[in-house]
């Protein structure tokens, strides 16, 4: 038998074990880029974008029921008292309106609750108390407060004492489970603060 003869092989190249020949495996050099890798899928990041966003959605929520329940039971209740009272009751006349007492403050309101319930020092400080923000809005999740004074000098001037028994007092006559009240002089400096 008659073999025809191999074809002529580059040099260096030697025919892999077994016997087979054939071309040499391609090697990637310089010539020819590397196969890219198969691209990742992204669905895991959506997912956890999607629970991430309904749970920030159910936050809001639950902050909003809370905020809202508790003023739409106060308005039913207001509504409906105030329907009892209109037909037991004669309307008002204008003279009358205008005899009522004008609506208090809340500074007054404050300083008449530490006539009653505050120390002499702390009713003697309140008398500087010019205005009052805050005080009627609690939601006991961070109420803050804030109180006015006629004093000058800062949380480093001669009433820095006279501040913080002003907020003393404060945390005398309010209560939230975590409340700040501040303390300002008549120029929007600082004076005191404290919790309530």
């Amino acid at each position: 038998m008659n073999q025809p003869p191999h074809p002529q092989q580059p040099s260096g190249w030697e025919p892999p074990p077994g016997g087979r020949g054939g071309p040499p495996p391609q090697q990637f050099g310089w010539g020819a880029p590397p196969p890219q890798p198969p691209k990742k899928r992204k669905t895991g990041k959506l997912v956890g974008f999607g629970c991430l966003g309904i749970l920030i959605l159910c936050i809001i929520i639950g902050v909003a029921a809370t905020l809202g329940g508790s003023s739409g039971d106060t308005a039913k209740k207001d509504s409906g008292s105030a329907g009892e009272t209109s037909s037991v009751q004669p309307a008002k006349t204008q003279d009358e309106t205008k005899k009522q007492e004008p609506r208090k403050s809340q500074a007054d309101l404050f300083k008449d609750c530490v006539a009653k319930k505050g120390t002499p020092t702390e009713r003697k400080a309140v008398k500087h108390v010019t205005k009052v923000t805050g005080a009627d809005k609690t939601n006991n999740i961070l109420d803050t407060a804030e109180v006015f004074t006629d004093y000058t000098g800062g949380i480093v001037g001669p009433h820095a004492a006279d501040g913080k028994l002003i907020a003393s007092a404060f945390a005398t006559c309010y209560h939230s489970e975590n409340g700040l009240v501040t303390v300002y002089d008549k120029n929007g400096e600082m004076l005191s603060n404290g919790n309530y």
